[in-house]
């Protein structure tokens, strides 16, 4: 029903509208065989890691978007939400340099969200 790209775009939006910080969607078509995106933010605190990761396992819901997999939440340093097509990775703002993802992940293209979270 939901393509990958609806569903990142709906796990943008939830996550920039708990002001998620530094939202990268990489493109890992092809170079994955995980997930078509990955969507990779931060939150400042636990708090705010928590938030984002539930709001965007509720806006997920309310679209009949499957959340296969939500792990790391009690914790809020890296939460790992599986939504199928889509792998979010919300880091709490100390861990995200740590992990690194974007350079681990280099090879795959930055995939666009402006139009996403200009709405």
């Amino acid at each position: 029903m939901n393509n990958g790209r609806e569903i990142l775009a709906t796990a943008a939006k939830a996550a920039d509208s708990k002001r998620a910080e530094n939202l990268i969607a990489l493109k890992m078509k092809g170079i994955s065989l995980i997930a078509d995106y990955f969507l990779i933010c931060h939150g400042n605190s636990d708090k705010q890691v928590q938030a984002i990761s539930r709001e965007i396992k509720d806006k997920a819901g309310e679209l009949d978007i499957h959340v296969n997999k939500l792990e790391g939440l009690e914790e809020a340093r890296w939460v790992l939400i599986d939504l199928g097509d889509v792998v979010v990775h919300v880091f709490h703002k100390d861990e995200r340099s740590y992990y690194n993802l974007e350079r681990l992940w280099g090879d795959a293209p930055v995939e666009d969200l402006t139009s996403e979270l200009s709405q």
